[in-house]
């Protein structure tokens, strides 16, 4: 459970990963001449799923692994985009999506995730969220599991324009029918009933959104497991432009978790 709680992963998945690194790697981690590098390949690659796991500073994994700031730095800057590269196999594409939603209901939810105010990135703003960051859509089957997450938008993207921009209403269309929260009145979905203005919504109407909200629970479940690595969660702090690549580790890491060795 130690390597489920820090990294996100069990031992099994931790030691595939790093193999599937090691094999990526353009030139060998350890070599026998020149300066030896300050952790090995398991430690480093470790290391950087402790980050994306716990969005923790720097500083303090490297005094965890005794090694100093910029080198964790360094390690994150040149293994994330690895890692994202070698798991990107286990990250469902739309097709996938489509084929496994066919003839079953799915589940539709967005979510924001907070990063710092970059300037000249005012598009980040969340109006609703009060806050700074990207946004995701992600689906999922009554049951919890999810079948697809989006490529991220800019937080000022509202849950309905972004079913409209990903490739969601697509896998929806092909789906035994939708469930989403109010944020998607007016997709064809199934969603819950605004209060009218000015009035109050009726006995039955109140009973339907009860069950609407009882059956959307699997897919807020899913995302809290999904930003569960808490880079995600939590405000974003590296340069802009990693961003892109951090994301797309950490969702293949949470679609590798979720399958790799339980085939």
């Amino acid at each position: 459970m130690r390597y489920y709680r820090t990294t996100g992963l069990v031992l099994t998945q931790m030691q595939e990963l790093v193999l599937r690194v090691s094999k990526a790697l353009d030139k060998p981690w350890s070599r026998s001449v020149g300066r030896p590098k300050s952790l090995r390949l398991y430690g480093a690659v470790e290391a950087v799923c402790i980050y994306l796991r716990q969005n923790a500073t720097q500083e303090f994994i490297g005094d965890m692994r005794e090694v100093s700031q910029p080198t964790v730095s360094r390690y994150a800057a040149n293994l994330i985009p690895v890692v994202k590269a070698v798991l990107e196999e286990f990250v469902p594409s739309a097709q996938d999506a489509i084929e496994m939603v066919s003839g079953r209901v799915c589940l539709v939810d967005g979510t924001i995730m907070p990063c710092w105010s970059y300037q000249g990135h005012d598009e980040l703003w969340s109006r609703k969220k009060g806050t700074t960051g990207f946004s995701a859509q992600l689906v999922s089957l009554l049951d919890g599991r999810p079948v697809y997450v989006s490529e991220p938008l800019a937080g000022s993207v509202h849950d309905a324009a972004a079913y409209e921009k990903t490739a969601v209403k697509k896998i929806v269309g092909a789906s035994g029918g939708g469930i989403a929260d109010r944020g998607y009145q007016g997709s064809g979905m199934i969603t819950p009933r605004k209060k009218p203005k000015g009035g109050k919504l009726g006995e039955k109407d109140k009973e339907s959104n009860t069950e609407i909200s009882a059956l959307r629970a699997p897919v807020e479940m899913a995302i809290s497991h999904f930003k569960s690595w808490r880079i995600l969660h939590t405000d974003y702090r590296r340069p802009y432009s990693t961003y892109r690549d951090a994301y797309d580790a950490v969702r293949a890491l949470f679609f590798f978790s979720l399958t790799w060795g339980f085939e």
